[in-house]
């Protein structure tokens, strides 16, 4: 049996899954007028990455106080490290847009963005599965994630090329590139959530 009726470690995991998807949902649906919104947007993403910081706390305490865990610790752990980058990258990327005074998502960020939105709302799913012990389900999101890791790979690439044709100033060209890079590298933290997924499913099936 994956998870017993009162274990410690499937509640955590979903907190954690839940909070990551209501801070990218926020991300997603945020909208911004002016230079007091984006501090608005930061300070609200770093009050979720706090939040988050003190699920994967409480996590180490009951894997390091716990004789038996329902899979393998390593596996419990990275699974929720892997989440919480994802929550450190979506913070960083608003602190990002703050820090350059970035006050309008141009196509590529909301495009962005609505991926790796629906990529928590995979990741959440599945974790809501696991703690089912529905272990096979998990398989369609852990794909679908990754699918949408791959196409955050075609925004990238179209994001970069248009930005070097039509930019032309060298200080605006280096903070896009590097957001856009950051949004890229967060959807590769979701792709580490779908391989662990399917490590997690690998050994217990």
């Amino acid at each position: 049996m994956l998870f017993r009726r009162k274990d410690k470690f499937s509640p955590l995991l979903k907190d954690i899954a839940d909070n990551l998807n209501v801070s990218a949902n926020f991300f997603n649906e945020f909208e911004i007028k002016n230079i007091s919104d984006l501090k608005v947007l930061s300070e609200t993403m770093k009050g979720f990455e706090n939040k988050g910081d003190t699920y994967i706390h409480e996590m180490i305490v009951e894997l390091n106080h716990s004789l038996m865990t329902p899979f393998d610790r390593e596996d419990i752990l990275a699974l929720a490290m892997g989440m919480d980058d994802v929550l450190d990258g979506l913070e960083h990327c608003s602190a990002l847009l703050e820090m350059y005074s970035i006050t309008k998502f141009d196509d590529f960020m909301k495009r962005f963005l609505d991926s790796i939105k629906k990529c928590t709302d995979e990741i959440k799913e599945a974790i809501e599965l696991l703690s089912q012990k529905k272990l096979p389900q998990i398989r369609d999101h852990a794909i679908r994630i990754k699918d949408y890791e791959s196409k955050c790979d075609g925004i990238q690439r179209q994001s970069i090329k248009q930005l070097f044709t039509i930019e032309k100033n060298p200080i605006v060209l280096i903070q896009y590139k590097e957001i856009y890079e950051d949004f890229e590298n967060v959807a590769d933290r979701c792709q580490d959530v779908a391989n662990t997924l399917e490590t997690i499913i690998m050994k217990n099936v």
